[in-house]
């Protein structure tokens, strides 16, 4: 098994930056991908960023050139740095990792004001 712990949400003014981590904890060996994924109330989740264990990354259009992911796995901890935030950046934010299978973590709330 693998536990996922989000921190780092919190209320920011648009143009600020917030820096959301998630830290792994038992079983972590196998994970070869990690990522987030958000939900905004009433849309369904959608990927934010992802990275490979080889630190490939792919991101969302609408995050590229704002958000940045990135991974120490000597710690199991996965950033994402969100910087330019603007008000539709509002969702809980999702952890996940995966091997076999994936694991979520239960989210952080990451509200953005105009």
């Amino acid at each position: 098994q693998v536990q996922l712990v989000e921190s780092g949400g919190g209320l920011v003014q648009a143009g600020g930056s917030l820096r959301l981590s998630c830290a792994a904890s038992g079983n972590t060996a196998g994970i070869n991908v990690m990522g987030w994924h958000r939900q905004a109330p009433g849309k369904q989740r959608e990927l934010v960023a992802r990275i490979t264990s080889g630190g490939d990354t792919i991101y969302v259009d609408s995050v590229k050139g704002r958000f940045t992911i990135s991974r120490d796995s000597a710690h199991n901890t996965l950033y994402l740095q969100m910087n330019s935030l603007k008000p539709e950046d509002t969702a809980v934010y999702y952890c996940y990792g995966s091997d076999w299978r994936a694991y979520w973590g239960q989210g952080t709330q990451v509200t953005v004001s105009s």
